[in-house]
This record gives C-alpha cells, sequence and structure tokens, in this order.
C-alpha cells in the first residue's frame, strides 16, 4: 500500500512479492503522469530478480 504518512513509501502489509511491490510503484507512476503530466523518476536501486 502507499504510505498515508507520505506518498513516497511503499508499505508491504502482508505477504507481497518484490515483483507486486514493482507493480504498485508502476501503477502509481502511470496514474500521475495521466492525471497531472508529471513522470516521476523512480529512486528505487532494484536488483536481481523476484
Amino acid at each position: 500500500m502507499v504510505s498515508d504518512l507520505h506518498a513516497g513509501f511503499i508499505i508491504n502489509t502482508g505477504d507481497a512479492t518484490a515483483s507486486d511491490v514493482l507493480g504498485l510503484i508502476e501503477r502509481v507512476r502511470k496514474a500521475v503522469l495521466e492525471t497531472s503530466g508529471v513522470e516521476l523518476e523512480l529512486e528505487v536501486k532494484v536488483w536481481g530478480d523476484d
């Protein structure tokens, strides 16, 4: 889930995988781009595979 305290934080409240979290990040980035025209830069460094 996206944190209620800071929209830049994703919180795993269950058994989400790294792929689940990355999917959520992409959904948020797409929604922001579509609604505001702002392209969010990914600050997370992804290493390896899920």
